[in-house]
């Protein structure tokens, strides 16, 4: 589980195909479930190298690449900003999106299933995006996001529309003690049965964590209740600290 991927690039970025597909392909996705069932979250193993990372977040200042640049302060998100990408998406945040979406999609079903929530999720994310742009969400909502000193993130859920898949992927594009210092990520979740947790995750540069987007079934004697689900970033002590999100559904 510590395979890694190096990315190419020219105009855009590219990825090696194949070696995204092993690398995603050979985690143990059993074991993610669980962890995702149990705690609401999941760590990847380092499926990023240093170089790959660079690059990707060299494209923060690439503005023809995104659709909005949003700064957190001005909406009370905290601060520091973040820009969401447009179509096309870069190939190997493309890439990233499908195959994950590939993984993770008989996982929300059965979550969906559990809550008794009426929405299935199909085996491709081609055709997920199609339900999402046929109900007007037609905004792409992979995501750079970008924080230096002093910044932070509120807790929050990006939920953009009806239809919401129930995890997102973040990978952490910058190494915790040599680029930056602080800036942890934090999740929360609020169990209506007993008092709410609070969770640090802790991450190294290429490596990614899933998370639930909203909620997570837990079981009780009568089936499964939502527990609430929310992430946000500590604050920045010093340097930069660069992550890519993936959010499978798009935004209204």
């Amino acid at each position: 589980m510590s395979n890694q991927f190096a990315l190419g690039f020219d105009d855009e970025v590219a990825s090696d195909t194949a070696s995204v597909a092993r690398s995603i392909e050979t985690l143990d996705w059993r074991a993610v479930e669980a962890s995702l069932g149990q705690e609401g979250f999941a760590v990847l193993p380092t499926l990023l190298n240093r170089e790959a990372c660079h690059a990707l977040a060299a494209l923060y200042n690439e503005p023809q690449r995104f659709r909005s640049r949003i700064v957190m302060e001005r909406y009370g998100f905290g601060r520091g900003e973040y820009q969401y990408f447009s179509y096309p998406l870069p190939a190997t945040v493309a890439d990233l999106r499908s195959r994950l979406y590939g993984q993770l999609a008989p996982i929300a079903n059965r979550w969906h299933d559990a809550l008794r929530m009426e929405e299935r999720f199909p085996g491709a994310h081609s055709e997920f995006a199609e339900i999402c742009h046929e109900a007007g969400q037609r905004r792409p909502t992979p995501l750079l996001l970008s924080y230096r000193t002093n910044d932070y993130c509120c807790l929050h859920q990006d939920l953009y529309g009806e239809h919401v898949f129930p995890f997102q992927v973040i990978f952490l594009l910058d190494e915790p003690g040599l680029d930056f210092t602080g800036g942890e990520l934090i999740l929360t979740e609020s169990d209506p049965k007993k008092p709410g947790r609070a969770e640090v995750v802790n991450l190294h540069q290429g490596q990614a964590v899933i998370v639930a987007v909203n909620s997570r079934p837990a079981r009780s004697t009568r089936g499964f209740y939502r527990i609430n689900m929310r992430h946000g970033v500590s604050r920045i002590h010093s340097g930069v600290r660069r992550t890519l999100g993936i959010i499978f559904h798009d935004a209204k």
